[in-house]
C-alpha cells in the first residue's frame, strides 16, 4: 500500500464512523429461520427458502385490493379470504399501497408465499398455504455518522445531489432552520456545514435521524446550530447562544417555491395594469400546495373577499396579524373563533379572486401596519437554562472541533490528490 493510500484510509476511518444495527426476522413459522423446501436448507430472512420456489415480480396497480391482488397471482375467492382473516392482526389489507413491489414464490404454479414490501426497511412475508400465517421482515438497517459540505450553485437539491448528499437532508434542516433561514431566498455562494446521522438500507438513505450542528454561511455571516437535549422535552436545536432555534414565527407559510412579486407601494398590478400598492408577497407555487400559520393564533375570517379570493386571517397576538389569499380551498373545519398551532396547515395555493394564476399572496400587519413578511424579525423563545450553560457549551465546543477537523482532514486528502 502506497503511503498516499495510507494516508486516504486513515483519514477516512478518522471521519466516518458506521454502526450496524441488524433486525432480526420475526417469523414465527419457521423455528430460527430454517425451512426445508425440496432439496434446499438454508437459513433465510425471509422466514422460508425461496431458492426452489419459481418467483414472480410486480407492482400494486391501481384500483387493486389485497384480495383482488391474491386473486390475480392463483389464489380462489375463499382462500384469499381465509389468508385475509388470518393475518388482520399483523397487516391491515386497507393499506396496501399503489405502486409497493411484491414477490409471489411459487411451487408447481402454486402460490406458497407472497412478500409485499410495506415500506423501504421492511417487508410482510405471507404464507400462502393452510393453516395461512403472516408476519414481518425488517430489513437490515445502518445507521451511520455523516458530514456534509454544500454550497449552493444551482439548487440546494441540485447540490446536495452532487456532493453525494442525502436530499433528505433538505427536510432536517428547513426545520430546524426555518425560523432563521428562507429558503426561497438561497443564494448562489451559500453553504451549509452539517453534521448528522442517516438510516440507510438496501444502500439507500431511508431516513435522516439527527443533526447535530450545523453551520449555515451567507454574506459573510455564520449560523450555527448546535443539537442539545436540556431532557425537558422542549426544544432540542439551539444557536450560539443559547437561544432557540424556534421563534414566534415560520418565515415562509408554505414550502418549495419562488418569490414571483415582493413588498412594494408602486407595483403594477398584472391584471388591472394600474400601479398600486402590494402590500405582501407572493409565492409562486402549484395549485394545492399546503399553505401553513407562521404561527399559533386565532382564525379572525374565512371568507371570499373579492380580488384577494379565498382569504384566511389569523390574529397572532396584539401586535401581529396575518393574511393568506387566493386559496383554491380552506382547510377542513377551518372556521372563525378557531385556535391554531404554528405550522397547521389553514388551506389550499389556488388562484381564486383577481389572480392571473396559482399562488399565495401572503400579508403581515404589526400593530395594524402592513409590513414586509420577508424583512420581519421575530424574538427567540426561552433560551438555555442557566444549569445547563456549561454543558451546552462544552458540546458546542466539541461540535466546532470536530468540524475543523474534518475539514483539516479534507484539505489533507486534496493535497494527497495533488501530490
Amino acid at each position: 500500500m502506497t503511503i498516499s493510500n495510507m494516508w486516504r484510509t486513515a483519514l477516512s476511518a478518522a471521519v466516518f464512523t458506521v454502526l450496524a444495527v441488524s433486525c432480526a426476522s420475526k417469523g414465527e413459522p419457521v423455528e430460527d429461520g430454517l425451512q426445508t423446501v425440496g432439496v434446499c436448507e438454508v437459513e433465510n430472512p425471509l422466514g422460508f427458502c425461496p431458492d426452489s420456489l419459481e418467483m414472480v415480480e410486480g407492482k400494486v396497480k391501481n384500483g387493486q385490493f389485497f384480495s383482488t391482488l391474491l386473486h390475480s397471482l392463483g389464489m380462489s375467492q375463499q382462500e384469499a379470504y381465509n389468508l385475509t382473516e388470518a393475518c388482520d392482526s399483523v397487516f391491515d389489507v386497507r393499506s396496501l399501497r399503489i405502486g409497493n413491489s411484491y414477490q409471489a414464490y411459487y411451487d408447481s404454479s402454486v402460490l406458497e408465499y407472497l412478500v409485499y414490501e410495506r415500506d423501504r426497511a421492511s417487508n410482510i412475508v405471507f404464507d400462502c398455504r393452510p393453516p395461512y400465517a403472516a408476519w414481518v421482515y425488517e430489513k437490515p438497517v445502518t445507521v451511520g455518522s455523516r458530514y456534509a459540505d454544500v454550497t449552493i450553485n444551482t439548487s440546494l437539491w441540485n447540490d446536495m445531489l452532487a456532493a453525494d448528499v442525502s436530499p433528505l437532508l433538505i427536510v432536517s434542516l428547513s426545520d430546524i432552520y426555518a425560523w432563521t433561514i428562507d429558503f426561497f431566498a438561497l443564494q448562489k455562494g451559500d453553504r451549509f456545514r452539517v453534521l448528522y446521522d442517516e438510516r440507510v438500507c438496501d444502500g439507500d438513505v431511508i431516513a435522516v435521524d439527527t443533526v447535530r450542528y450545523a453551520v449555515f454561511s451567507h454574506g459573510g455571516q455564520e449560523l450555527p446550530m448546535i443539537m442539545f437535549d436540556q431532557k425537558d422535552g422542549g426544544n432540542i436545536w439551539w444557536n450560539e447562544k443559547g437561544e432557540s432555534m424556534r421563534k414566534a414565527f415560520l418565515k415562509a407559510p408554505l414550502q418549495y417555491s419562488r418569490v414571483s412579486s415582493g413588498f412594494s407601494y408602486a407595483r403594477k398590478h398584472p391584471v388591472t395594469r394600474k400601479v398600486q400598492p402590494h402590500t405582501g408577497v407572493d409565492y409562486a407555487a402549484p395549485k394545492g400546495t399546503p399553505v401553513m400559520t407562521i404561527g399559533d393564533g386565532v382564525v379572525t375570517s374565512v371568507k371570499y373577499e373579492g380580488a384577494g379570493g379565498n382569504t384566511v386571517r389569523i390574529r397572532h397576538n396584539s401586535v401581529y396579524s396575518t393574511a393568506y389569499l387566493h386559496l383554491s380551498k380552506y382547510a377542513k373545519g377551518l372556521k372563525a373563533g378557531q385556535r391554531v398551532r404554528q405550522g397547521e396547515v389553514i388551506g389550499y395555493v389556488g388562484s381564486t379572486g383577481r389572480s392571473t394564476g396559482p399562488h399565495l399572496d401572503f400579508r403581515v400587519w404589526k400593530n395594524g401596519t402592513p409590513i414586509n413578511p420577508l424583512k420581519m424579525d421575530s424574538p427567540p423563545a426561552e433560551p438555555i437554562k442557566d444549569s445547563n450553560r456549561p454543558a451546552f457549551e462544552a458540546a458546542s465546543l466539541r461540535c466546532r472541533a470536530q468540524v475543523d477537523t474534518i475539514q483539516g482532514h479534507k484539505l489533507m486528502m486534496e493535497l494527497m490528490e495533488v501530490l
